[in-house]
């Protein structure tokens, strides 16, 4: 993306004036005093209407960007008729709405004609709904419960909203919600159509946008998507790129809109620490997140993420200080709750940890991380039944979290069912085809079921998209060992040791003596007598492969002092790993396997 693309504002945005889009003129990246502008426009617009979250999503990214001299800041909406006529009524609901007293503030706003008080009155009705739900839940049911209880509001907001629409009463704002209202009823391909319609007729509305991310499940349903052509389309697809796995196009793009002159955007500078935090890129997500924690510290969204960088780095004392200090901040925040079950997890102290969790879910029962992690505290407690349940609310909340997926591979792989399991891993892989860990998983899993051709094409394939353990190849050559197919399976071995010296690994690797042996064993066989001396010297370097590596020798030389010559028939060299540069593994991209024909 060009820095300087320019804006073609769609017909429906531009007669949507009159309901909130005053700043919906054509304006590209190069205009920012614009885009401020129509910013602090949608942030107080979104305010008056109560959408919090919008409205903090444009003021943050107002502020990445120039102040404004006196003379540029947006006037005050204009009031029409029925605003005049509904300000009293609008201004104590309001207060009314803040102080979250949702039933009240819908009683004193019945009868109001204007766009502002009849979508407040709306939302009021479908927030009081939904706080009375998740009461229900977390009172009566726990947080393990499959979740029965259900906001009752939802139809008859949906009847009243489906009115308006057809009469085109309905402003950006109230499109907005009847979405929300259409795919709390699971009612999937008519949301897409009202938020991609919300979209157009109010583009810098960023609640409609990320509700249409939630939706998309892949990047073919996403080309099909009829957006309008505004700045905040480039917005919408860093995020949607992210939350598909698409990192690199995501990383692009947001480098496009720092280039664009939004360079101290926390919004950014956190996703892209999110975006590294995907691809496991360790260091830099850390490095991004500590740079993000100098800019804003008192910030909490995104911490549950950096918590779990360093639990995954086992940074104790570091994770000790995030857990305190966001405690400090607001020690009822989901985040912070998440974050110090996360502590407890690094220490051990499971059962703490999963109290914690379920605490971040009494807070927000669709908070997607807690569900996720409670899960694997559960696998670590060995109690598998509350871990399913676990895991299956996260893909309630989130059919594109993989984590969740591939948590309910292992558990059933625990529980020995290796038909479920392939199942469950084949999502993850679906969801993450560059991930080496879902492939070796899967190809595990055919191994179970004796289906080998296809387990050998998962390592194989693990190894080409860099296999983050180091362990596809050793798979893959024990396999070609059970098959007999010797040649190969020295090959492997031959990678493998390749692999883990180039990459400055430890040689104390799990299965490195293993792959020498094996070697030396072969290079015997094929009267290669130097390489298969030469393996044997290594095997004496490891305690289990010691004597065998010490027998070999003698027979080498045993059979070297009765003139036996070595073998010039079989042309496999074994090259020495010091002289294997790091760049033979492959880590091209690679589009997920299609195991559907081949699952039992």
């Amino acid at each position: 993306m060009a820095a300087a693309t320019a804006v073609v504002v769609t017909a429906s945005a531009a007669a949507s004036v009159t309901v909130g889009t005053g700043a919906a003129a054509g304006a590209d990246f190069s205009d920012l005093r614009e885009i401020k502008k129509q910013l602090l426009d949608v942030a107080e617009r979104s305010r008056e209407r109560g959408l919090q979250h919008s409205g903090k999503w444009a003021s943050e990214l107002a502020f990445a960007l120039e102040p404004l001299p006196l003379n540029e800041l947006p006037p005050a909406p204009a009031l029409t008729e029925e605003d005049a006529r509904d300000l009293d009524a609008y201004t104590l609901a309001k207060s009314y709405f803040d102080l979250k007293e949702y039933d009240r503030a819908a009683y004193f706003l019945r009868g109001c004609k204007s766009q502002k008080a009849y979508f407040l009155y709306m939302y009021s009705r479908y927030l009081s709904g939904e706080k009375k739900k998740d009461d229900e839940t977390v009172d009566s049911l726990g947080p393990l419960e499959k979740g029965q209880v259900k906001n009752e509001v939802l139809r008859e907001l949906r009847v009243e909203l489906s009115k308006k629409r057809k009469a085109r009463e309905l402003d950006g704002f109230g499109l907005y919600l009847y979405g929300v209202v259409l795919r709390k009823l699971d009612l999937v391909k008519e949301a897409i159509d009202v938020f991609v319609e919300a979209t157009h007729v109010l583009p810098l509305h960023w609640g409609a946008w990320l509700e249409l991310c939630n939706l998309i499940t892949d990047k073919e349903m996403l080309k099909f998507l009829s957006l309008p052509d505004t700045w905040m389309k480039e917005f919408f697809l860093a995020h949607i790129y992210t939350e598909l796995q698409l990192i690199e196009e995501a990383l692009q793009k947001y480098q496009s809109l720092i280039d664009a002159g939004f360079s101290k955007s926390t919004y950014i500078i956190s996703q892209i620490a999110v975006a590294y935090h995907n691809i496991r890129d360790i260091d830099k997500a850390l490095s991004i997140f500590n740079e993000l924690r100098k800019q804003d510290p008192y910030r909490i969204e995104n911490m549950d993420t950096f918590s779990n960088l360093l639990y995954v780095r086992s940074m104790k004392p570091e994770l000790s200080y995030l857990a305190h200090n966001l405690c400090e901040i607001d020690k009822y925040r989901v985040e912070t709750c998440c974050v110090i079950g996360n502590y407890y997890s690094l220490r051990s102290q499971h059962e703490k940890a999963a109290l914690y969790f379920q605490r971040a879910l009494k807070l927000n029962p669709r908070y997607l991380g807690a569900w996720t992690l409670m899960g694997h505290e559960y696998m670590e407690m060995k109690n598998t039944s509350a871990a399913i349940q676990a895991y299956r609310h996260a893909i309630e909340v989130n059919k594109r979290d993989y984590r969740a997926w591939y948590g309910l591979g292992q558990t059933y792989e625990i529980l020995k069912m290796p038909f479920y399991c392939l199942y469950y891993y084949r999502r993850a892989h679906q969801l993450r085809p560059n991930d080496s860990r879902m492939l070796v998983a899967l190809g595990e899993c055919y191994e179970k079921l004796n289906q080998l051709v296809e387990a050998k094409k998962c390592y194989w394939r693990a190894y080409a998209v860099g296999d983050v353990e180091k362990m596809a190849l050793v798979k893959l050559a024990k396999l070609h060992e059970q098959l007999n197919e010797s040649e190969q399976a020295a090959q492997c071995y031959i990678k493998y040791i390749q692999d883990i010296y180039s990459c400055g690994e430890i040689v104390e690797h799990l299965e490195v003596s293993t792959a020498f042996r094996y070697l030396a064993q072969y290079y015997f066989k094929c009267k290669l007598w130097d390489e298969a001396s030469a393996c044997a010297q290594k095997c004496c370097a490891f305690n289990d492969t010691r004597e065998e590596g010490k027998a070999l020798l003698r027979q080498i030389l045993q059979l070297r002092n009765q003139g036996e010559t070595s073998s010039t028939e079989i042309a496999t060299p074994f090259l020495l790993p010091s002289s294997i540069s790091a760049s033979n593994t492959p880590t091209r991209r690679v589009s997920p396997l299609n195991l559907s024909n081949i699952t039992p």
